[in-house]
């Protein structure tokens, strides 16, 4: 699937960086998890204002997947777009998709799904009230 950039809420802008690139001479394929994970995870401290590594639950990663479009490379700003697809009880959905500055069509689209357990004994539990909240105001309308 292809994601639409006018569909994304959420936007944070990612610089390359020359270790990004590999022998090709385009980023790596697994760099683009990682700017996935920016994305989302900055987009939390951002929008509940607070150090989410201080909750009681912590977001792990128990999917994600990520359809290549474009290459990208360095030296390039990523504009990366979010939305959230689902909030259930213990997880949240997310869409992400990575562009280059400017460009109305995707250079990767993806997925990431946070599982939220409990800090000590990793059980997964309810996603915190501060996060769902935050988490509301990008999510996908039905």
């Amino acid at each position: 699937m292809k994601w639409k950039r006018e569909e994304l809420k959420a936007w944070t802008k990612i610089p390359t960086r020359w270790m990004d690139d590999d022998i090709y001479g385009h980023v790596n394929n697994v760099v683009y998890y990682s700017y996935f994970d920016t994305a989302v995870n900055g987009n939390l401290i951002r929008a509940t204002g607070i150090d989410i590594r201080s909750l009681e639950a912590i977001g792990i990663v128990v999917e994600s997947g990520c359809t290549f479009h474009k290459e990208l490379s360095f030296p390039e700003v990523i504009e990366a777009g979010l939305l959230v697809e689902k909030i259930g009880n213990s997880s949240v959905t997310y869409r992400v998709g990575l562009f280059k500055e400017e460009d109305p069509e995707p250079a990767a689209s993806g997925h990431f799904v946070h599982v939220y357990v409990d800090h000590e004994t990793r059980s997964p539990i309810r996603v915190p009230e501060s996060i769902r909240e935050a988490l509301k105001t990008i999510l996908l309308e039905s």
